[in-house]
């Protein structure tokens, strides 16, 4: 068997020495050989061909933990896994395709959309202890600007939530917010909403919570989110997460040293980086904005669901039911079905076109 040095390897892979020492470390591509006096690796020339596929996938962005599946099929099943991985990277492409338009819209002051098209949303959020927990730590709102959902956590975790939310409320009266203005509110709010946290923490450790919320425009949803609690939209027949969690699961998967299957079963799996009152300033909160159509169903919720719930049925089940209240209470039925081992928290939206106004007989 032919041995090439580890820098021979990586020239004729096209992989630095470092990714092949990572790869090696994560059981993704072994060398051939080890001195066990140097620990010098070595390689075998029939390896290149596994090594020059770990390089075409890596270019196209595909996560290690995905890599290590597929180099483990035969080339139909990895040729199948390849094109299922780029479907989902398009559809995610999508959404941020909308941002651009409409950052390019906002910019050059045109637009590609009928603004006299009214829009409106049409909503239903509930809140259920679960078949464990001895109490409720959750919190969500739902009206015609603001919809949130709160994960509390610690000894004051239910009073967190709800001061958190409590913070945001006024969002849901007064003006309209235009679109340009919209982020700068929501992060002064969630400012807010930390400060209100912190002062009922009082300096007891470990008090924080979750935050998922997302305002209204009338065009528009503005996002903003921490922690682990989550947000969907469902589009077309697809069904996109539109957060990402702040945890250290998340984290590992995102460095590809933990596959998404492997995170459910993970000691840390609940272990939070970000959260209101906890994990560093409410300035770490991310924002963004979501262009609105008519059709798009959006959902967020707490890991009560997720964590038992698969996306996959969720997506079935947002999708069965078209009204919104009756969405909201077979999710968190399917979450109880399944242990129910936290509180779960729903809130479902429709972006729907407002009923045109009645005109007065004369």
């Amino acid at each position: 068997m032919e041995l090439l040095t580890i820098g021979a390897f990586a020239k004729a892979s096209r992989l630095s020495p470092k990714a092949l020492r990572l790869y090696d470390e994560l059981g993704l591509l072994r060398p051939a050989r080890v001195d066990p006096g140097t620990g010098y690796r070595y390689y075998a020339v029939e390896q290149l061909q596994s090594a020059r596929l770990v390089a075409w996938l890596r270019r196209l962005g595909m996560p290690l933990a995905e890599i290590r599946a597929v180099c483990a099929l035969d080339a139909a099943e990895a040729a199948h896994e390849v094109r299922a991985y780029w479907a989902r990277v398009e559809a995610e492409t999508a959404v941020r395709r909308d941002l651009a338009a409409f950052l390019v819209d906002q910019l050059t002051e045109e637009s590609r959309r009928d603004h006299t098209t009214m829009l409106e949303l049409r909503y239903s959020a509930h809140s259920d202890r679960g078949h464990v927990r001895p109490s409720n730590q959750d919190s969500v709102y739902a009206g015609r600007r603001l919809l949130a959902v709160a994960d509390g956590c610690g000894p004051a975790g239910a009073p967190a939530s709800s001061a958190a939310i409590e913070a945001l409320r006024f969002l849901d009266e007064g003006e309209q917010p235009g679109a340009g203005d919209v982020l700068n509110l929501l992060e002064d709010a969630v400012r807010s909403a930390g400060e209100a946290v912190r002062d009922l923490a009082d300096g007891r450790a470990g008090v924080g919570t979750t935050l998922t919320a997302m305002l209204w425009t009338g065009s528009k949803l503005a996002l903003v989110h921490i922690g682990d609690s989550r947000a969907y939209l469902l589009r077309d027949g697809g069904l996109f997460r539109i957060s990402h969690d702040h945890s250290v699961v998340q984290s590992l998967i995102d460095e590809g040293r933990l596959s998404p299957e492997e995170a459910k079963s993970h000691p840390q799996r609940a272990l939070l980086l970000k959260a209101l009152g906890v994990g560093g300033p409410a300035g770490a909160a991310d924002l963004r904005l979501q262009e609105a159509r008519a059709g798009d169903r959006y959902l967020l919720c707490s890991d009560g669901l997720t964590a038992v719930v698969a996306d996959a049925r969720i997506k079935e089940l947002l999708a069965g039911e078209a009204d919104p209240e009756r969405a909201v209470r077979v999710l968190i039925d399917a979450a109880n079905a399944a242990g129910g081992p936290d509180n779960v928290s729903c809130v479902v939206a429709d972006v729907v076109l407002a009923d045109a106004p009645s005109v007065p007989v004369a």
